[in-house]
């Protein structure tokens, strides 16, 4: 029977993996396809009346299922880069 020995340099570098695992796995989780109203307004920092008017104006595209509004991720960040501002 062959005996290894586990070093804290091992622990430190399994360590260091686990991390970066969970890490990017927690990235990916947090970028949803669909975002609610609650969620654009805290993204963009606006209120809940300009985001009304942003719709009504056809600045904003959403999608209204039921009773509620949904927004895709990527044309919202889309629509940030159109207007940044350099």
């Amino acid at each position: 029977m062959q005996v290894e020995f586990i070093t804290k340099q091992d622990l430190e570098t399994f360590k260091s993996e686990i991390t970066d695992i969970i890490t990017s796995s927690n990235q990916e989780t947090k970028t949803k396809k669909w975002l609610r109203s609650k969620e654009v307004l805290k993204m963009l920092g606006i209120s809940t009346g300009t985001l009304q008017n942003m719709r009504i104006h056809g600045h904003i595209p959403f999608t209204k299922l039921g009773g509620t509004l949904f927004y895709d991720y990527d044309l919202i960040i889309n629509i940030l880069n159109e207007y940044r501002q350099c």
